[in-house]
């Protein structure tokens, strides 16, 4: 017991006053979201698409884009990155499960490509979040979604046909409308 007071009392001591730095302005850390920052984050794309803004781009121009942006934590052509392998499938092959733990992170686990252009739109890349623009991030989904095969090269993703894509793992969660009345039951069950 004396031993946890000897080494407890400093312990706590110095985390009230790395939290009171931390708050402090000359830090920047937890200062307030000013209004336009929170609109910035205030909208959420669904399976239709229909929040998705204008613009367009095609899995060639994303290479270019994800090269630059990308490849330093998602690796070459988003297999084998630091961070999380982004591809499962190859060009014309789409991965289709099952899905282990570690494949979760790849765009080919989404059931809608619009949860892939939402996600790099909001948090990537992870330096400087949201610096793309929306054309780059069609391009860089478009990239994501032919090197997973779930598209051709030349495909345009836009507004339109985004939604439109069907995933190979669409059918891999719950029933969009559940059975009722379930199914009876054998009666040795």
């Amino acid at each position: 017991m004396r031993c946890f007071l000897n080494l407890g009392v400093p312990l706590m001591i110095l985390a009230g006053c790395v939290a009171g730095l931390a708050q402090s302005p000359k830090f920047n850390v937890g200062t307030p979201l000013s209004q336009e920052e929170i609109r910035g984050f205030d909208f959420m794309i669904g399976p239709e698409g229909q929040q998705l803004p204008p613009g367009s781009g095609t899995a060639k121009q994303g290479a270019v884009i994800f090269a630059k942006r990308c490849e330093v934590c998602h690796g070459q052509n988003g297999e084998k990155g630091v961070l999380r392998r982004l591809v499962l499938g190859s060009p014309g092959k789409p991965y289709r499960g099952p899905f282990k733990d570690t494949e979760k992170d790849s765009v080919a686990y989404y059931p809608y490509a619009t949860i892939a252009w939402d996600y790099i739109n909001r948090a990537m890349p992870v330096p400087k979040p949201g610096s793309l623009t929306h054309d780059q991030v069609y391009a860089v989904t478009a990239f994501l979604l032919y090197r997973n095969g779930i598209i051709q090269e030349t495909d345009l993703m836009g507004a339109k046909s985004l939604p439109k894509v069907e995933m190979a793992n669409r059918n891999g969660f719950v029933p969009a409308v559940p059975v009722y009345p379930p199914e009876p039951k054998p009666s040795w069950w």
